[in-house]
């Protein structure tokens, strides 16, 4: 069929927009506890700035499960003393909201992370993860199905 997958765009409009963070002189704990409330597996970490939006949301890491595996866990650190920033990923890889989701897969397979924060211009407009897609992908895929199964019973019913 030549479809292609879409845009982030796209994937937003039916994910939603809403953006999980958290500051960074924050403890771990607190942190954690966020991630357990909101059922998700990390933070955009936001120097100063609002927590409940795009607007003025500086970003400076990703907090993630796995930072607290490797690096509170497993080295015996408390998570009630360590702060977020110790412990994020600083590094963030980006996207926009015309970026294709195979570029997002492109850039979460190439770097191995799970989620890209997503600007509009310069403000932030949400963030996906890597199940973000698959659920995007897999709605998406199933569409396709019903579209060619309806083509195909309506292409029968002409012939009989």
């Amino acid at each position: 069929m030549g479809k292609t997958m879409g845009t982030v765009s796209q994937l937003l409009a039916t994910k939603g927009h809403t953006i999980h963070a958290i500051g960074r002189m924050a403890t771990v704990f607190e942190a954690i506890e966020k991630m357990v409330a909101q059922n998700v597996g990390a933070l955009l970490v936001i120097e100063g700035g609002n927590l409940d939006g795009g607007h003025g949301m500086h970003p400076c890491g990703m907090l993630t499960e796995r930072d607290y595996l490797r690096k509170v866990a497993v080295q015996g650190r408390s998570s009630r003393t360590t702060l977020v920033q110790e412990i994020m990923t600083p590094r963030l890889i980006s996207v926009h909201l015309d970026t294709a989701i195979e570029g997002c897969m492109d850039l979460m397979t190439r770097n191995r992370i799970r989620h890209l924060p997503v600007y509009d211009g310069a403000e932030l407009a949400g963030v996906v993860s890597i199940g973000d897609i698959v659920k995007y992908l897999a709605r998406d895929r199933q569409v396709q199905i019903e579209q060619l199964t309806a083509y195909i019973q309506g292409g029968e019913m002409a012939h009989a």
